[in-house]
């Protein structure tokens, strides 16, 4: 471990202590000495309630100067931060819980009902100015001696998978963000994307720290509060494709076809494909060009990259940060003609799975390659193009069918706000079935849709079934949740 990542933030308060840091909807204002002195006093408190070395601090929370304090004092103490994110259900957070055997548990009761409740859940105390915790019996674990975080991507099923990030991988990938962005101590970052997701992690704190930049940090995804910070000091904006396409929707209905004036110098989309048409009006929107990238939780956030200095067609996910290897295995499941499942190698790659060998195993080979599950291409140009997720694709009459490519023609329409596709298995085949999310006073009728689609996609490929709704499930970070389309059916 090269250094620990409070090692950073306290850099920035030796040298800029006044500078801004962090912004929330609790009315906080933090310059970088006052986060330096909140989280080494959060620290100090822990220690005193029995958090050691290697121990792990569970941090049920959302976007808010507290969390981000208990990051850094974690960091401080030696302990892996777990951050939850408080809109998860009480069996979920219990699942992590089990698995991640926590020595303490900190809850931000002050931003959100849910956290309070959770925290109400626990007995929690207060232990800084809007966190409460609660200490728990544990053992430290010498396999986190260098981990800095544990992320979980668990679903309702099968055993949680704990990613361990090292305090050398946040640097990395906080550093990469900086590089590929121009990150400066000038930007100010928007910072809705959840900090207990590693998006906001890496790219939003991570980076900022880094940069020494300021962080306007918002608990829920608002297109009103969005709209509201692009258009009063906010120059850096990543984004997952929902909240961009929700933003637009919401701005044409305040009577405007692109963002008024506005300081926003950089605008960025990644968790989900670009489709041409789409990225056109986004463009148009924003008045810059919209940068697109890949990445994962067990990559430390980027991959993949684009670095565009005008606007064009080109929807790929770019080239490798620096520092990042990216092949394609081709004898991989679902892999056709050009495309592959993507590895990736790197300064952002996880330790692996805590306490989960076996998946460490399938996911980390022997010479270090990440296998993602992802499927991909190469263009001419040399600039990657994710096809979806290996377990995504869809087989129907026997020919594959990338749920990206449907959504993509099916998102052009201009009634569509947004759509996600997936497989249905029926009579031993599996059946393309289109969500649509649409405005209940501008819905387009579903014959409609079907012959749009007919004009742009191949027989095989055009949904056997389109359902409209006006919400489809989303994760905290924006992205669809596709485990839950077909409770919609």
């Amino acid at each position: 471990m090269s250094q620990p990542i409070h090692a950073l933030l306290d850099e920035q308060a030796r040298a800029r202590p006044n500078a801004p840091a962090l912004s929330d909807s609790l009315g906080n204002i933090w310059s970088y000495s006052d986060l330096a002195r909140a989280s080494a006093a959060l620290a100090d408190k822990l220690s005193d309630l029995g958090v050691r070395r290697n121990d792990r601090v569970l941090a049920v929370v959302e976007n808010c100067a507290p969390a981000v304090a208990a990051i850094f004092a974690s960091s401080r103490v030696g302990a892996a931060v777990v951050p939850v994110n408080a809109r998860q259900t009480a069996p979920e957070i219990d699942r992590i819980i089990a698995h991640a055997g926590p020595a303490m548990l900190l809850f931000s009761d002050k931003v959100s009902p849910e956290a309070s409740a959770h925290a109400a859940r626990f007995d929690a105390e207060p232990v800084l100015e809007g966190l409460s915790g609660k200490a728990l019996l544990s053992s430290p674990d010498d396999s986190l001696s260098d981990v800095a975080t544990l992320l979980y991507t668990t679903g309702t099923t099968g055993p949680p998978k704990g990613v361990m990030l090292t305090h050398d991988n946040l640097i990395f990938g906080g550093g990469a963000t900086c590089t590929t962005r121009n990150v400066t101590p000038a930007d100010v970052l928007y910072g809705v994307l959840p900090i207990s997701h590693v998006f906001g992690l890496t790219s939003i704190v991570m980076a900022a720290v880094i940069a020494g930049a300021s962080v306007r940090l918002a608990p829920r995804f608002s297109p009103a509060k969005l709209y509201e910070a692009l258009t009063s000091g906010v120059t850096l904006l990543s984004a997952v494709p929902q909240m961009h396409a929700q933003l637009m929707h919401y701005t044409r209905g305040q009577g405007h076809t692109r963002l008024p004036a506005t300081t926003l110098r950089y605008v960025s989309s990644g968790a989900a494909p670009l489709d041409i048409d789409w990225k056109r009006r986004a463009e148009a929107f924003f008045g810059i060009p919209l940068q697109n990238g890949y990445g994962m939780t067990e990559t430390t956030a980027g991959v993949c990259l684009t670095s565009h200095t005008e606007s064009n067609d080109d929807i790929s996910v770019g080239t490798p940060f620096p520092g990042v290897s990216v092949k394609l295995d081709k004898a991989a499941a679902g892999a056709e003609g050009d495309v592959g499942e993507v590895l990736v190698g790197g300064g952002g790659i996880m330790k692996g799975y805590f306490r989960n060998p076996a998946e460490t195993a399938k996911a980390l080979d022997a010479e270090g390659w990440l296998h993602s599950g992802d499927l991909g291409r190469y263009d001419a140009a040399g600039n990657l193009h994710i096809s979806g997720r290996a377990k995504e694709l869809i087989i129907h009459g026997g020919f594959n069918v990338y749920p990206p490519e449907v959504e993509a023609a099916l998102n052009d329409h201009p009634q569509v706000i947004q759509c996600a596709v997936i497989g249905v298995k029926r009579d031993g085949d599996e059946l393309v079935v289109a969500f649509v999310e649409v405005s209940a006073d501008d819905a387009p009728d579903i014959d409609t849709l079907r012959s749009f689609a007919a004009e742009r996609l191949a027989g095989y490929k055009r949904p056997s079934q389109i359902v409209l709704t006006e919400k489809l499930p989303a994760a905290p970070t924006g992205k669809i949740l596709k485990s839950k389309l077909k409770d919609l059916l």
